[in-house]
């Protein structure tokens, strides 16, 4: 546990779930911290995962359970014979781009959630092998499992990072601490000016 996720005010369910669900995917950003694309797209284990890679899934993932959520039509078609592109780079992504898509979606969860009357409110899973026939689930369960499944993505990132160059999850939140410290000051000392 390399940050610890502030309380929320007491009461706001949907603030804390959505605190835990933007800490797991701070893991996510912060493994690619200082990487090139080149050096994000390797895979530097047994596993195909790379950490562009793992990027590009989980943001996918998260657009594709708001878009069930909110019972629209899939914004990225994937199918068994294109599942493996979602986890990797295509020609012109970059992790910048990636980065910036990711936030896009994030936003977009954010302000759905806070948005729905009832995190008891429900929508229908489609129709598939892996779901239950007229399975319906709540809005809770649906952040609840965007944790998990960004959890269990975000171990995988520092299990990544840690393989390609030795830097762990503690040492990134260093990292990721000091720059944002000095952008601070840089931005102070141009307000100053």
């Amino acid at each position: 546990m390399p940050t610890h996720v502030p309380a929320e005010t007491t009461g706001d369910e949907r603030g804390a779930l959505l605190a835990f669900l933007e800490a797991q995917r701070g893991g996510i950003r912060r493994a690619l911290l200082g990487l090139s694309d080149e050096a994000a797209a390797r895979r530097p284990s047994a596993s195909e995962l790379s950490l562009s890679g793992l990027l590009k899934h989980v943001a996918e993932t998260e657009l594709n359970w708001l878009d069930m959520a909110q019972q629209r039509p899939r914004s990225i078609q994937r199918d068994e014979s294109t599942w493996h592109l979602s986890f990797r780079l295509e020609e012109g992504e970059t992790v910048a781009g990636m980065l910036a898509f990711y936030d896009r979606v994030a936003r977009e969860t954010e302000e759905f959630i806070r948005a729905v009357p009832s995190l008891d409110d429900t929508f229908p899973l489609p129709a598939a092998p892996w779901f239950p026939p007229q399975a319906r689930q709540s809005m809770r369960w649906l952040v609840l499992h965007l944790i998990e499944e960004t959890a269990r993505h975000a171990g995988h990132a520092d299990i990544v990072r840690e393989s390609l160059d030795g830097r762990t999850a503690f040492a990134l939140v260093d990292e990721e601490r000091a720059l944002r410290e000095k952008e601070g000051q840089q931005g102070a000392d141009a307000a100053g000016q």
